[in-house]
């Protein structure tokens, strides 16, 4: 379960990243924001982020060409 959707489907490297750090310095530590994703660079860059920002990468999973990630927010 999520708190919150970002919609990154058709936005290219960085603005998926750059969306995600925008959206989750605005949810409550614990809450957990849903993002999808088309661009293949997302598979790196999303795990990247949460590694250098110390929120949690949940869940990411594949369904053709849209990938998606569960984050919780850092607490």
């Amino acid at each position: 379960m999520w708190d919150e959707d970002l919609d990154a489907r058709a936005l290219r490297c960085p603005l998926p990243v750059l969306r995600a750090q925008k959206r989750l310095a605005g949810l409550a530590p614990g809450k957990v924001l849903r993002i999808l994703a088309t661009d293949p660079m997302a598979r790196v860059d999303i795990p990247h982020f949460c590694t250098e920002t110390g929120h949690m990468l949940l869940e990411s999973h594949e369904n053709g060409d849209e990938i998606t990630f569960l984050i919780r927010a850092r607490g």
